[in-house]
């Protein structure tokens, strides 16, 4: 018996064709696939377009919230302007535009510019102030950015939502 297992030896050609082909499997392994590649590229891109949406959602909220801001910040200036005056403006006729000449809406400097800082955010800004002579009340209205609707603020310490601009000094 001993003579048999010594003689039986295995073939060296074999033997080393075995180690190579093992070696070339392990170099296969060491890339991705194609298909590895797709699945991680697409898996990026629905993962950046969802927060892409989000971030674009952040947006107009943050845009509407400026918008309301600068409409609040309007009726301390329009109070300043009556302490001085005693009316707010003196525009012959109901003012429908925030540039008739005569409304506190040009009459004053200061709100003037905080309605061009408005109407440069909002897509539409409307104003409206009591007839002449009375000169006793006044809305403004700004379309938000991310809906149809409307933030409207008045001299009566209205400050709300509607479904359309200001058609009067009191806020729909």
């Amino acid at each position: 018996m001993r003579a048999e297992n010594a003689c039986y030896t295995y073939p060296r050609a074999e033997k080393h064709s075995i180690i190579s082909f093992l070696i070339d499997m392990k170099n296969l392994k060491k890339g991705f696939t194609l298909i590895e590649l797709l699945v991680v590229i697409a898996i990026i891109g629905i993962l950046s377009s969802v927060v892409l949406a989000s971030l674009n959602s952040a947006r107009n909220k943050g845009s509407d919230a400026a918008v309301k801001a600068q409409l609040v910040s309007l009726r301390p200036q329009a109070e300043l302007y009556f302490d001085g005056a005693g009316n707010y403006g003196s525009a012959a006729g109901t003012v429908s535009s925030c540039s008739t000449s005569g409304s506190i809406f040009v009459a004053d400097p200061k709100m003037s510019d905080q309605i061009a800082a408005l109407a440069s955010t909002s897509p539409a800004v409307a104003c409206y102030a009591s007839p002449a002579g009375t000169q006793t009340a006044w809305a403004v209205s700004a379309q938000l950015v991310s809906t149809s609707t409307y933030w409207c603020v008045d001299s009566m310490g209205a400050s709300k939502g509607s479904s359309g601009p200001a058609t009067s000094s009191v806020c729909p």
